[in-house]
């Protein structure tokens, strides 16, 4: 008798140790296929890549890296893709669009970020337009994650909520785009299985959350049962820091971000999802809360692991 033949399709997760390759593992193996992990130390792109149906590239490295590490990394997974025959999902972020850029922003947007990191960004997503391999780019706002990851909202806002305070980095009462992680992995990977109905390049946008920072302070009230309320985040400590800290200075190239009303439009997702639902956002801010829902309720016991991650870029 012979052995059956495995018609699972195949996953490579680059980066499976960061924040969106974490959440791919678990959905792309919930939902049944066979999933390889890629270890930078030890494994070779071309070989890893072989008879894989799809690469999500999860990778990213610091902000201070990107113009140096982004167009060669890049240029490699698309080497692996096109040898391969894969489709690459690459994770996509609103870097692309400018501070004078009207909301909503959707997938016919214009990309008219000019800083660098936009700039890099617009490139990156232009040259895989050009290379021929099949990619799915999936656009979501700032990260919500289930555990401490060196995001925003774990790394500046949390922290003091547990004595009544969010530390917010921008103008508190406008709208910001925001991504449950566990959601926006759902959704590529159920964007993948439909990889066959699909156009050779896809740009689609993950709707999300769309919250102030008085809606996050109105939600983490409800969810630590006392008064939480905005602080603007003072960025002076990084403007001091710039000249011998890298990274501050890309923090503040973003900085526009937090400034600049916007949310996320898509007909396009919704047409290809149309029964997507998205976590409640009370639940998605609660699975973030946890660490310091602790915290709160031990305030005598030290918490090692909050903020324990090594940037605070996507």
């Amino acid at each position: 008798m012979h052995g059956a033949i495995d018609m699972r399709k195949t996953v490579l997760i680059l980066g499976s140790n960061g924040r969106i390759g974490r959440h791919c593992s678990e959905h792309f193996w919930n939902a049944g296929w066979t999933v390889r992990l890629f270890d930078r130390k030890t494994d070779n792109l071309m070989d890893a890549a072989k008879g894989a149906d799809v690469i999500v590239a999860g990778w990213n490295p610091p902000y201070p890296q990107w113009a140096d590490q982004v167009p060669g990394l890049h240029a490699s997974i698309q080497e692996a893709a096109r040898k391969a025959g894969a489709t690459v999902v690459l994770p996509g972020n609103v870097y692309v669009f400018g501070p004078d850029t009207p909301p909503p922003w959707r997938e016919t947007t214009a990309h008219a970020a000019r800083n660098p990191l936009g700039r890099i960004r617009i490139e990156l997503e232009q040259s895989y337009r050009d290379s021929g391999v099949q990619t799915i780019i999936l656009r979501a706002g700032d990260f919500i994650d289930t555990q401490a990851s060196g995001i925003w909202l774990d790394k500046v806002m949390m922290p003091t909520v547990p004595r009544g305070h969010l530390i917010y980095p921008g103008v508190r009462d406008i709208p910001h785009a925001w991504a449950f992680l566990p959601d926006l992995a759902r959704a590529i990977e159920m964007l993948s299985a439909q990889k066959e109905e699909l156009e050779q390049f896809e740009d689609i946008t993950f709707p999300g959350f769309t919250l102030s920072g008085e809606d996050l302070a109105e939600h983490l009230t409800e969810i630590f049962g006392r008064k939480v309320k905005v602080r603007r985040m003072n960025w002076l400590p990084l403007k001091l820091a710039q000249p011998f800290w890298p990274m501050a200075r890309a923090l503040l190239e973003m900085r526009y971000l937090w400034d600049t009303p916007h949310w996320l439009e898509s007909d396009r997702f919704q047409a290809r999802l149309p029964g997507f639902s998205d976590t409640p956002v009370a639940d998605a801010l609660k699975h973030a809360s946890a660490p310091w829902l602790h915290v709160a309720k031990h305030p005598k016991r030290r918490f090692h692991s909050i903020c324990r991650s090594t940037q605070t870029s996507r």
